[in-house]
């Protein structure tokens, strides 16, 4: 069974130290990794946080990146494209020698909160021994087995909060006109209307936070 563990890492360890440690308060988080080839990982990721400029003049002193684009910008936040130069090794060998998956990776404050899925444990392990044996402070903070959908995982939900979204959906409460109430559907769900808010309430915010903003995990109880 896959296993999604979730480290903590200094960014002089994986990625930007530079310029997380010249903006402290920037927030980035990589949206996706392309592993090219052996020696070329090129991530994309979003930025927040200040003005851009601030963090445009600590990129280009960044000597981890180089051949950096933007390539979008929606608000306050831009989608950059870059090459990494320094400690990709780590990275190539989760994706190519392991296969793992970046789920989630979220920088501020000169330290990076990753989420990566192991197709089982075995290979969490080699990964670990890996960073051992190369000096790099992967600290592992929780490990758990997938026991509910990809999308699930990727989007900080539990599987109750899931289940209730997507009856939700299928019931018809998120149509205009409603088809069902919320008193309604908590009855087929055989749920009082309380608890049946609250995991709304905590489903919505988990969604929300793992799509539309650029921020740190929840990490309150889920429910």
């Amino acid at each position: 069974m896959s296993v999604i563990a979730e480290f903590t890492v200094p960014s002089d360890d994986f990625a930007l130290p530079h310029t997380l440690t010249a903006v402290p308060e920037m927030i980035v988080e990589i949206e996706r990794v392309v592993a090219t080839m052996q020696d070329k990982v090129m991530p994309y990721f979003w930025v927040s946080g200040l003005e851009q400029s601030e963090f445009e003049d600590a990129f280009r002193e960044d000597e981890s990146v180089k051949n950096v684009a933007k390539i979008d910008e929606i608000d306050d936040g831009r989608l950059y494209r870059a090459e990494w130069t320094e400690n990709v090794e780590t990275i190539v060998y989760a994706y190519v020698e392991i296969g793992a998956t970046i789920l989630r990776a979220v920088a501020r404050d000169e330290t990076w909160e990753l989420r990566i899925r192991f197709d089982d444990r075995s290979r969490l392990s080699d990964f670990q021994e890996y960073c051992d044996e190369n000096d790099i402070t992967f600290e592992l903070n929780e490990l758990k087995e997938q026991e509910q959908p990809m999308a699930s995982v990727q989007y900080d939900l539990t599987t109750k909060q899931r289940e209730t979204l997507v009856t939700a959906l299928e019931e018809g409460y998120y149509e205009v006109p409603q088809q069902v109430t919320m008193s309604e559907l908590a009855n087929r769900m055989d749920l009082s209307q309380q608890a049946l808010s609250k995991r709304f309430h905590t489903g919505h915010r988990n969604l929300i936070s793992s799509t539309l903003t650029i921020n740190y995990p929840s990490r309150d109880d889920p429910q």
